[in-house]
């Protein structure tokens, strides 16, 4: 059986765009066929099918979800980095965090941060060092981090904590050696978050699609290169989600590539994709 002439018709791109876009938001565009074609192929392959119209049969009748997982794994983007678009960490360094350090101070309460959408670990890792040395200058400075994504695949790279040694160029040598374990023999090449640090990241499968569950107001949200995935009417549900979860004053930071100008927000701009509720 050979897997590999499968091809959409445009009718069938349609009906697997509709169910993406109903179960996570993630938009299709007719462009994205021969992407769409070629990561359905794979599952295709995977599931021993040999027709996309039984493959759309078997996720939709699938009563378990468990390949509506699969499906969503195989369509998401995930292209992260550590340190990626550094400016808002360092406005967060400079401005948020004094700010809130000088608000809270012998309050007891901690700075809950939420990295949603955190893919493979960099962004979530990369906010606990930030943290972790900002903590160390400032005695009692008490936070949590939340991580958050829809795919499973890269959740369990988040939580393996390995990377190749080419993925950390940008994390400054100081908190290379503290953060981080090279390895040794057959794990050379790799590194490895440090136990210290991957304690302070808790990551949770989410699908931001669904209701928002803040047990506590959030006070930093970061969502970035995320709603450019989104049509108009799914970033504003988000968006609007976002401010009813975060706690007076908090930030909410999106992608260098994003814009709030589009949406209706309450929202108050700081600083370039940086926002204040």
């Amino acid at each position: 059986m050979v897997f590999s002439s499968a091809k959409l018709t445009d009718a069938q791109f349609e009906k697997f765009s509709a169910l993406i876009y109903a179960k996570c938001g993630i938009h299709l565009k007719l462009e994205k066929k021969e992407l769409l074609n070629a990561r359905l192929g794979k599952r295709l392959r995977a599931t021993g099918l040999d027709s996309f119209k039984a493959y759309y049969e078997y996720v939709t009748g699938d009563s378990s979800g468990g390949e509506l997982v699969q499906l969503i794994d195989s369509v998401s983007t995930n292209f992260t980095s550590f340190f990626r678009e550094s400016a808002h960490f360092d406005y967060m360094t400079t401005a948020v965090l004094p700010a809130y350090q000088a608000e809270n101070r012998g309050k007891g309460r901690g700075l809950n941060i939420w990295s949603a959408a955190c893919s493979s670990g960099e962004e979530p890792y990369t906010l606990a060092m930030v943290m972790e040395d900002f903590a160390s200058g400032n005695s009692g400075m008490q936070y949590r981090i939340r991580a958050t994504d829809i795919s499973t695949k890269v959740l369990a790279q988040a939580q393996r904590a390995v990377y190749p040694e080419d993925r950390v160029a940008k994390v400054p040598p100081a908190y290379l050696k503290r953060f981080f374990q090279k390895g040794v023999g057959k794990s050379q090449g790799f590194v490895r978050v440090k136990d210290q640090l991957r304690r302070k990241v808790n990551f949770e499968r989410f699908n931001l699609m669904d209701d928002l569950y803040c047990q506590e107001p959030v006070d930093i949200i970061f969502c970035r290169n995320v709603m450019i995935y989104f049509n108009s009417v799914t970033q504003q549900a988000l968006v609007d989600k976002f401010y009813r979860c975060l706690a007076p004053g908090g930030h909410l930071f999106i992608g260098h590539s994003e814009s709030l100008t589009s949406i209706k927000h309450k929202f108050s701009q700081v600083a370039s994709t940086a926002y204040r509720k």
